[in-house]
């Protein structure tokens, strides 16, 4: 992924809110299966780490990524930004920049 498009995806999740948030549970499978369904659907998603989850949101976002097959567009403090291309060219609601 460029800074190109990281910056262009930053610029779409500033103004969304949070799907998913990360409790004391931190990540189970169940959880991981959900985060894959939404970025079928939606391919951009943000993730809210709470303060009660004791796991680095770098190391969190970096595990979801690698079981989800996305991409960790931004970690900051405790929000994660996750994306992950639509299989189908139909479905597809995010055009990259080149």
């Amino acid at each position: 992924m460029t800074s190109k498009q990281r910056a262009y995806l930053k610029s779409l999740a500033s103004t969304m809110d949070s799907v998913f948030q990360v409790g004391k549970s931190s990540l189970t499978s169940e959880w991981i299966d959900a985060v894959k369904g939404v970025l079928e659907t939606r391919e951009l998603i943000k993730i809210n780490v709470l303060k009660n989850c004791m796991d680095d949101p770098k190391e969190i976002a970096n595990s979801i990524a690698s079981c989800t097959r996305s991409e960790v567009v931004q970690v900051i403090g405790r929000k994660i930004i996750l994306y992950k291309q639509a299989d189908e060219k139909e479905k597809r609601a995010i055009i990259l920049p080149k």
